[in-house]
């Protein structure tokens, strides 16, 4: 089964009060509804206790970015002025989002620190220093019942942890001293597994945070297991599989044994939680490998799905398969919306998903029934040794929001004409359009590509009125695919002989002939998890009861590690070690101490034994160099009514915005937008976008109703609060401009890098 839906109870159903409702009451009742949809666009509201507070990443448990409050409006939001900022220092923590509770904002800053900082005052309540690893885009806060138990729960280099968020010491009775090691559970020795902490902060529901992760995209990546753990002790609570273990539905999907080598089928992005109904919507990402499937035959549930899960228990509720077979990384990577729309003269709630590849999908949140059509089209196959694309894949009937081919007429007219030349060329052999599978042949342009579409931090809605909004970027990549060698295969002969012999006499009494290890440790694929520099500082200078051989030759040294299966300087950057506390009220440092691994095992390389697989793989790199490839604009902001099914409106965004007014000076051609919104409930969308722009536009047609550019670029979502009944907006404005010529920090009168916080000015 492709795609299913299971019927969940309604667990409010009132019989009594529908009792109430006669026929002939239920024909007036709808005639004042469209009376009143005559008068008026659409109506906002001020009073939606469960969006007065930014507690969690994207506002709320629904990820809505959705913000009830009457201060600011479209009449004086032209008005907005900086209130006050907070400095990040060195630091630049360009992901991080804000969250704030009553009167206290938790950011990231210098010295990869955690830092609480008073909003009434903009002063350090205190500095959790040296968490370097801490997951960059934002945590999660909870409390308790009687709010007596305020915490902070966050990832740090593959480890759960919980700071106290009033005296920001770490929680030791927390897992296992202060920690839980998220690699456990996954149906691999832990030790083998090098990354598996999401970036993204997780979803709380009751006394339970719903985690994701980010193992990877390579060849036997850790599979993208979603868990639950309890937020007092830590423990797990439950598992879904996203890659389904024998028994389980989905896995006939799957080639028989699939589950032991294949990963990813992650979460890596925003998990939203229906809070009244219990239920967790899980936006899921590829399998790996992503471009190249012969191992992972079948239409691969839960990979690319949108599914439901109940929150508390993990149980399946229902899923759609947006992507069959993934074979162009087109993950689930934006926030599913929550919202309330009238459909076939019915008020239903529905959770809506915008995707990579430009489309959006939306479905009855109780039941998974898609509410607009969605078809089942056919497309090319996969002519690759042991591929097989899926035949069809569901194409949604709502207007797309981005384009889907690169032409000579769709070309980016600003290219000089030797660059034009180049790709008329390029475009003679390529091949370009929705779901063209990759090839080792040819070229295949993907557009959108790896960046979207929409991406993390691109969807946001106004819950009760059925409007959705969408960051969207139109980038291309390029890809070709290219048989895998073996390190060991870049050697001549002659140089495995050397290496061999140099093994036998100087490595083989401690490291086994096999490599498997006698008094020292094992070393088969040790180049996988050693960087480089690492290993020579080792084999030149000796390690605890090793002795160091000063006489190798740095030929010999590279020969060596490439035959142990490393790449040299190949991503070998060393770890930064943690530092100097920094200035300010310090109360703890570096989070909980994880113990290390009493002996570390190699990443999997390799198929498990008596395991059927293909006899190549195939990879490519994601060639997003040239991502401004087609004519701009390239970034927007796409407003859906999905009560009608239609797009509300269309604006450009950013440089781009200007670069498609025919200034090419004014733009840039590439550039991401993973960038955030925040709707209010008076009809406010603020926007941030390429270029340190930041927007606020009107919610009813697109216009700009103010605009400003910050000092520093903005990658994190924005954030917003109120105290005593003023409205503030908090961006984090931390990271570099792409061009010197456009880098605003060394403009006159610019703000340092940090948090900047606008309200309305104050009235004397």
């Amino acid at each position: 089964m492709l795609n299913g839906t299971y019927m969940i109870k309604n667990r409010n159903k009132n019989k009594k009060a529908a009792s109430l409702f006669t026929p002939a009451s239920i024909v007036l009742l709808l005639l004042g509804v469209i009376g009143l949809l005559s008068l008026a666009d659409y109506s906002y509201n001020n009073t939606d206790p469960a969006h007065t507070t930014w507690t969690h990443y994207g506002g709320s448990p629904d990820q809505s970015r959705y913000f009830a409050a009457a201060d600011i409006t479209k009449e004086n939001v032209g008005k907005m002025q900086v209130a006050w900022t907070y400095p990040s220092g060195d630091q630049q923590p360009y992901f991080f989002s804000p969250i704030i509770v009553d009167t206290t904002m938790y950011v990231m800053g210098k010295n990869n620190s955690l830092i609480a900082v008073s909003v009434l005052s903009g002063k350090e309540i205190w500095i959790h220093a040296n968490l370097m690893g801490l997951s960059r885009r934002g945590l999660n806060y909870w409390e308790s019942k009687d709010k007596k138990d305020k915490r902070l729960i966050f990832t740090l280099n593959n480890s759960l942890q919980a700071i106290d968020a009033v005296t920001g010491k770490t929680i030791t009775s927390f897992g296992n001293d202060g920690y839980t090691d998220m690699r456990e559970g996954l149906g691999r020795e832990p030790s083998s597994i090098r990354r598996m902490q999401a970036m993204m902060p997780g979803v709380i529901y009751d006394d339970l945070v719903i985690v994701g992760s980010a193992p990877g995209e390579g060849f036997f990546s850790a599979p993208g297991f979603v868990r639950a753990y309890n937020v007092v002790s830590g423990k797990l609570e439950w598992t879904f599989h996203t890659i389904p273990q024998p028994g389980e539905f989905g896995y006939k999907t799957w080639p028989k044994n699939a589950y032991k080598y294949v990963g990813g089928v992650n979460v890596w992005s925003e998990i939203s939680v229906d809070q009244t109904r219990g239920i967790a919507f899980l936006p899921i990402g590829s399998p790996t490998y992503d471009f190249y499937g012969a191992d992972r035959l079948g239409s691969n549930l839960f990979g690319n799905c949108l599914v439901a899960l109940d929150a508390r228990t993990g149980k399946r509720l229902w899923h759609y398969q947006i992507v069959h077979h993934d074979l162009w990384d087109v993950d689930l990577a934006s926030a599913p919306q929550l919202l309330t729309v009238n459909h076939g003269g019915k008020n239903i709630d529905a959770v809506a998903v915008a995707t990579k590849h430009g489309f959006l999908f939306v479905f009855d949140r109780e039941t998974g029934k898609p509410l607009f059509p969605i078809e089942e089209k056919p497309f090319p196959a996969s002519k690759m040794p042991g591929e097989k694309a899926w035949p069809t894949q569901p194409i949604s009937s709502l207007p797309n929001f981005t384009r889907h081919e690169v032409t000579l007429e769709t070309l980016n007219p600003f290219f000089p004409d030797s660059i034009k030349q180049q790709w008329h060329k390029r475009l003679a052999t390529a091949k370009s359009g929705l779901y063209i599978p990759p090839s080792d042949q040819y070229e295949t342009i993907m557009m959108p590509g790896a960046l979207g579409g929409a991406n993390y931090g691109n969807t946001a809605s106004d819950p009760k009125n059925g409007l959705m909004y969408i960051l969207t970027q139109e980038h291309a990549s390029t890809y070709r695919l290219k048989k895998v060698e073996s390190p060991k295969m870049d050697l001549s002969v002659d140089q495995i002989a050397q290496v061999k012999t140099f093994y036998a006499s100087t490595c083989q009494p401690c490291h086994g002939k096999n490599m498997e290890g006698v008094t020292g440790p094992a070393l088969v694929n040790a180049g996988q998890y050693i960087i480089y520099t690492e290993f020579k500082d080792i084999v030149l200078g000796g390690k605890g009861s090793m002795p160091g051989f000063t006489h190798v030759s740095e030929e010999t040294l590279e020969a060596l590690y490439r035959y142990l299966g490393g790449t040299p300087r190949s991503f070998n950057f060393p770890r930064r070690t943690n530092t100097a506390p920094p200035k300010g009220p310090v109360v703890a440092s570096g989070g909980a101490t994880i113990k290390p691994d009493a002996q570390r095992s190699a990443p999997m390389t390799e198929y498990p034994a008596k395991v059927k697989h293909p006899k190549d793989r195939y990879i490519t790199d994601y060639g997003t160099e040239w991502s401004g490839l087609a004519e701009p604009p390239w970034s927007s902001i796409v407003a859906y009514d999905l009560n009608k099914g239609t797009i509300k409106w269309r604006k450009p965004v950013g440089l781009d915005s200007l670069y498609a007014k025919g200034d090419p000076s004014k733009g840039s051609p590439g550039g991401t937008l993973r960038k955030g919104m925040v709707v209010t409930s008076t009809g406010v969308v603020f926007a941030t976008a390429k270029g340190g722009k930041l927007y606020a536009f009107d919610a009813d047609n697109g216009n700009i109703l103010w605009e400003t550019t910050l000092s520093y670029e903005a990658n994190a979502q924005p954030s917003m609060y109120t105290l005593n009944g003023k409205q503030y907006l908090v961006i984090n404005a931390t990271s570099n401009f792409t061009r010197d010529s456009y880098d605003y920090s060394k403009k006159p009168g610019a703000l340092p890098r940090g948090y900047v916080v606008y309200a309305l000015p104050t009235s004397k």
